[in-house]
């Protein structure tokens, strides 16, 4: 933002509030007519302002309150770029926002753990299922959490410390065992557990399932066709036990999913599955392809594994991905083959034939079984 005063300033204040300012954020601050922030940031400054405490739901009011008030102040917590009402501000109202930073929350917990931040997985829980931790979790690795509830946390990673009040007066570190905590705190996580790896082809017992799976091999060729980048959507259209669309999202906390499934009883599967595996975020809509599609957010990618026979589906999924989208189809029997065959020589792409052997017991020996083969076409818009 510009260096020079806008008539929007949002002034990170930590919890030694006025005190604990720059001179640069006292000014600031100092300069407004109005502050706005929660009732707990505005008691934080003493002058004669005219205060405005956050409503609720905020977001919907933010436009209603900016185009009121001019020489707005907003006080925000910690760095307001950082998970605060900073970013929200600045795609709101552009130009008209000046931020001055305070130091986070993330940074002193931080700073006094003795932790390298450039090292520690951050994981904001505001308003968010707590199960996004599971992603996060890694043997040896260290993850701070904000907004989270000591209790849920250590239910799902183990010990933790609980840093309250950080850079305040009642700044509190200390290893949890069961205390009420200060809603104002930071949960500092040393992950000693098993997880999951994030590359794609989770082993298969990792789902929940009826059988409707794409098998762990498939699964990982499959998920390289797409190529998921950050920030990405995809759709896993017949999704099953959702294993394309939960993988999909593990690759990066910005990859998106919305997997469709026609059977309630598999879609409340998927919800469980992608809980467990850290992505509680996948979308499950319920319905038939292609009707089910229509209303969905257009993809950047999408995945037919079930319903390929069904007609008009390849082509509503075909027309709704943009230049550039990415199509990946499996087929496992001759009916959904004729169908690949089919489009495969209206708009060429990529054909492989992935034929998977096990090992097993044969006897006191061990031999090859192998499992049905999977054509799998992808193609390039």
């Amino acid at each position: 933002m510009s260096a020079e005063r806008s008539d929007v300033v949002v002034v990170g204040v930590g919890a030694d509030g006025w005190d604990g300012l720059s001179p640069a954020a006292q000014r600031a601050v100092a300069g407004s007519k109005v502050l706005m922030g929660s009732q707990r940031q505005l008691d934080l400054v003493p002058g004669e302002f005219e205060r405005v405490a956050w409503p609720s739901p905020l977001v919907p009011a933010l436009p209603e309150l900016f185009g009121k008030y001019r020489d707005v102040c907003v006080l925000a917590s910690g760095d307001p770029m950082f998970h605060g009402i900073g970013t929200t501000l600045v795609r709101l109202l552009g130009s008209r926002v000046t931020v001055v930073p305070h130091p986070s929350s993330v940074s002193l917990a931080a700073a006094r753990l003795g932790w390298a931040l450039n090292d520690v997985e951050v994981v904001s829980l505001v308003g968010r299922p707590p199960d996004l931790l599971r992603a996060a979790l890694s043997p040896g690795r260290r993850a701070l959490v904000l907004g989270g509830d000591p209790e849920v946390v250590a239910g799902i990673a183990g010990p933790v410390t609980v840093l309250e009040q950080l850079g305040g007066p009642a700044e509190r570190v200390y290893e949890w065992a069961g205390q009420d905590a200060d809603p104002l705190c930071v949960i500092a996580v040393e992950y000693a557990g098993e997880a999951y790896s994030r590359a794609p082809g989770l082993p298969d017992d990792a789902y929940e399932t009826d059988g409707q799976l794409t098998k762990r091999e498939v699964r990982a060729i499959s998920l390289s066709r797409l190529a998921p980048l950050p920030g990405q959507l995809l759709w896993d259209v017949g999704a099953g036990s959702g294993s394309i669309a939960i993988e999909w999202a593990r690759t990066h906390p910005t990859c998106r999913a919305i997997a469709v499934e026609q059977s309630a009883e598999r879609a409340e599967r998927i919800v469980r599955n992608a809980a467990k595996l850290g992505v509680p975020g996948v979308q499950v809509h319920i319905g038939r392809a292609p009707e089910a599609l229509e209303p969905l957010e257009k993809p950047d990618a999408i995945f037919i594994g079930g319903g390929l026979t069904v007609p008009g589906v390849v082509q509503a999924c075909w027309d709704a991905l943009p230049s550039g989208g990415r199509l990946v189809v499996n087929a496992v029997t001759l009916e959904s083959e004729a169908v690949v065959a089919q489009w495969y020589a209206r708009l060429g792409g990529d054909l492989v034939r992935i034929a998977v052997n096990r090992g097993s017991a044969v006897g006191g020996f061990t031999g090859w079984r192998p499992h049905m083969p999977v054509t799998t076409w992808s193609v390039t818009k």
